[in-house]
């Protein structure tokens, strides 16, 4: 259950009903809004739900109790009903702009990384994404270049300013990515290790979630429990296509998860059009649908000779085809009331 606490609450009245829930046994997690405080209350057992809303409420600074029946309560659109608001370096994600992030599928070589990094960051694009760690299908597949790729990448931050996101795959490697990254990505396989979740809760940066590629709606949220259950609510949650019948695209884009996530969770939501489709063509299509069904940012895969890429090749742009989507997103996103990012 949530408890929301008048706006003439003190601090004194705040933390005494904090103490008072901590000796009870309960989990307590503090969200503290422009306008309101609200105490998420974790751990209630369903046949006292109702007694301590009575016992709760009766509080002369308590505005009201709510009671959640969802099985996700602290990502949870209650929770946080104004939305919750990154900022990474200068860059705020869920503020109501479209933030962009861009760059090669996997760091390469120092060449490749640096000449992507500074075409993206004269198109306007906020964040790089590379990965140094890369999951693969096939174990005989590339798999990155570990630490030497995590340098590269704080190299091409240092230079051209923008932040970096880069996965992290392994519990064992939180410590040396986290060195390095600006915002921890944990990749569709990875949405149900469990384990790795819950030491992204303990981490102090913004963690990128993407959606499992079977997974629903509501799965993909308590996957985000996970995280926010131990104490970070910087998540940022991607849609990047689901499993379905269809062959023709590498996934199927869930448009519909755009506009529900913004009904159930405070969470922003970024779309991952290169992943969803894997064909180039249709790359900058998709992402016009999500800037209109309400994305907070797109995750877009770019390449100075996608031909030759060593990974992704055939659903990440070229540079004139990802200025040419920066291009087309703009006036869809002003249609809507919204703009790009300003740049870094």
């Amino acid at each position: 259950m949530i408890i929301i606490l008048e706006p003439k609450a003190t601090l004194e009245q705040r933390d005494s009903l904090l103490t008072d829930l901590k000796q009870r046994g309960y989990g307590v997690h503090l969200s503290e809004g422009v306008e309101r405080t609200i105490v998420g209350v974790i751990g209630t057992p369903e046949l006292d739900k109702m007694n301590l809303v009575e016992q709760f409420e009766s509080l002369p600074f308590v505005e009201r109790v709510v009671p959640i029946l969802k099985p996700y309560k602290l990502v949870g659109k209650s929770f946080k009903p104004e939305g919750t608001v990154i900022n990474v370096r200068g860059v705020k994600i869920g503020d109501g702009s479209v933030c962009i992030m861009a760059g090669p599928c996997t760091v390469e070589s120092p060449e490749m990384l640096f000449e992507t990094a500074r075409f993206v960051k004269k198109c306007g694009a906020n964040v790089l994404r590379g990965g140094a760690f890369k999951p693969s299908t096939s174990p005989y597949s590339f798999h990155g270049l570990g630490e030497q790729g995590l340098q590269l990448l704080a190299e091409a931050r240092d230079e051209t300013g923008l932040p970096i996101i880069t996965e992290v795959m392994d519990t064992r490697d939180i410590e040396l990515v986290g060195k390095y990254t600006d915002i921890f990505q944990i990749g569709t396989r990875n949405m149900t290790n469990f384990s790795l979740l819950k030491e992204m809760g303990n981490v102090r940066k913004p963690v990128m979630l993407k959606r499992g590629w079977a997974s629903t709606i509501e799965e993909w949220l308590q996957a985000a429990e996970y995280i926010a259950s131990q104490g970070n609510y910087e998540i940022i949650l991607c849609e990047r296509g689901i499993r379905t019948f269809e062959t023709y695209t590498r996934n199927t884009f869930d448009i519909n998860a755009i506009p529900s996530i913004h009904e159930l969770s405070h969470l922003p939501i970024f779309a991952d059009p290169s992943h969803a489709t894997g064909r180039r063509s249709i790359v900058q299509a998709v992402s016009c649908g999500a800037v209109a069904s309400g994305a907070d940012g797109l995750i877009i895969e770019t390449h100075p000779n996608p031909e030759k890429a060593i990974k992704d090749g055939p659903q990440s742009l070229t540079f004139t085809q990802f200025e040419e989507l920066l291009t087309a997103i703009r006036p869809v996103a002003e249609a809507v009331g919204r703009s790009l990012s300003p740049a870094v």
